[in-house]
């Protein structure tokens, strides 16, 4: 059952996909800044307090819907682990504006190019030039394949629907509070950020090891040993390091932005990243997740068969 909703799920989000600032979203992002307001009395453990009633009323939910779906039916509880996932992932967030990346790049329309880079993670592109384009649309489709995809699927097959919904929330709330600059206020964020980085540990590495087996797998072994460390964030530096080592480029470097150079460290040991590199990097995230998809397919008929 879980290979089939997790198909349909995807199958749906290809046809009708949610956007980015999609109202589910949004009305979540919304009620945490109401919770943040409410409860950051400037104490590490007023976050703990609001993070626990931003995520276990909807898990809960979850697990109540879904137990009582599954006594009555389980084709109803299959519905609902689709609808579930549906919400959850995302393919469609972020392939839309890699493809208009690539295709800006290849038509040289480098102004195109910026202007959806800028949008896509928030920050001007404006003086970055083809190369550097190209190895910040690299890094960001790996992070959010693995944020947006693969992640939420990890928890969807070890502990079913709720899996994906704390996996998302986690994620929203750590990236919302993790915004606060005031440094009083930040303490608030401690414990959103430190919860997603233990949910996320495992699925990033089980990510990072998945485009090891799709690509290159020496050279993302070696990569993700030496280099991933060095990133300093979080699990971000696994899935970085090994999808460069897997395909043989180099990402990470030095970029100008707002007038400034942002030092971050070198990942990859390959060539550096040209717009044709684009396509191998979306074929990468593709055999990543018919990988995973393979796996999980042996393990329902293995079941099915006894």
């Amino acid at each position: 059952m879980k290979f089939l909703a997790l198909a349909c799920a995807l199958l749906l989000e290809q046809a009708w996909p949610l956007r980015r600032g999609n109202p589910l979203y949004a009305a979540f992002e919304r009620y945490a800044d109401y919770l943040e307001r409410q409860f950051n009395g400037l104490q590490a453990n007023h976050g703990v307090i609001a993070w626990l009633v931003a995520v276990l009323p909807l898990a809960l939910l979850t697990v109540a819907v879904y137990a009582s779906l599954r006594e009555a039916s389980a084709l109803l509880a299959m519905a609902w682990s689709v609808a579930v996932l549906y919400v959850a992932m995302g393919f469609r967030r972020f392939s839309h504006c890699f493809t208009e990346i690539a295709q800006a790049l290849r038509e040289q329309n480098i102004n195109t190019a910026r202007d959806v880079l800028g949008r896509w993670r928030g920050v001007p592109a404006d003086e970055l030039h083809a190369a550097e384009i190209s190895r910040v649309a690299i890094e960001l489709g790996l992070l959010q394949a693995h944020r947006y995809v693969l992640g939420p699927i990890f928890w969807f097959v070890i502990i079913g629907p709720v899996g994906p919904v704390v996996y998302r929330l986690a994620d929203l709330l750590a990236a919302r509070w993790g915004k606060l600059i005031d440094p009083e206020r930040r303490a608030f964020a401690v414990f959103a950020e430190r919860a997603f980085f233990w949910i996320d540990w495992l699925p990033a590495r089980i990510t990072a090891a998945s485009f090891a087996i799709a690509g290159n797998f020496e050279d993302a072994a070696y990569c993700w040993r030496t280099q991933a460390t060095g990133w300093g964030r979080g699990a971000e530096g696994v899935v970085l390091a090994s999808g460069a080592g897997a395909l043989g480029v180099k990402l990470g470097g030095v970029l100008r932005e707002e007038g400034m150079l942002n030092q971050r460290p070198d990942l990859g040991i390959g060539d550096e990243v040209e717009v044709e590199d684009l396509r191998a990097a979306v074929g990468l995230i593709w055999r990543a997740l018919v990988l995973w998809l393979f796996l999980l397919l042996i393990v329902a008929m293995a079941r099915a068969l006894g």
